[in-house]
């Protein structure tokens, strides 16, 4: 089941397509911003039902830009987790895009009661972003994750953020949650 807006759609990644979603994970671009998964995880996540592994398709032809993960989409508690955002181009909207059409699978067909991510405190462009899409910080786990840029190597920290069910109606209400 595909899930478009008028700037992106989300089709379900097939194993044929795990050579271009390593392809964009390891990009040096994209790289300092999240932690790579091996092939066998990515092959997990789309053959398991408590994931979905969607491609990212856009432009006029809608030709693959990138990939998205839910996971917890079983889960008994109803929490279920942006995993991964990974996209080629930047800057042109299409994070927003995909960061409401999530939401809108999270709350509308998953049920969920609570929507959530976890994302490095140096990624500010994406903190922006979900801040601007009613996510609220939860709060921080310091230190928490490895990072090599440039040869240096240090720590950063995870920022947890989340949505709440009524929060996501509240903006559908508002009119905020437009595709």
């Amino acid at each position: 089941m595909a899930l478009e807006s008028q700037r992106v759609r989300l089709r379900p990644t097939m194993l044929s397509d795990l050579d271009f979603v390593i392809t964009v994970e390891t990009d040096s671009r994209n790289l300092p911003f999240i932690t790579p998964w091996e092939r066998t995880q990515h092959e997990g996540a789309v053959r398991f039902p408590d994931f979905r592994h969607f491609i990212v398709e856009s432009g006029p032809e809608f030709a693959a830009t990138g990939f998205v993960i839910l996971q917890g989409c079983r889960n008994p508690q109803r929490s279920v987790e942006c995993k991964r955002i990974v996209l080629q181009d930047k800057g042109q909207g299409l994070g927003r895009a995909c960061v409401r059409l999530l939401k809108e699978m999270a709350f509308r067909d998953l049920h969920a009661h609570r929507f959530w991510l976890d994302l490095k405190s140096l990624n500010t462009r994406a903190q922006a972003l979900y801040a601007s899409e009613g996510f609220i910080e939860e709060g921080r786990l310091r230190e928490s994750v490895r990072v090599t840029i440039d040869g240096a190597d240090g720590y950063d920290s995870l920022i947890v953020m989340s949505m709440l069910d009524r929060e996501y109606q509240a903006r559908v209400a508002l009119g905020l949650e437009g595709r």
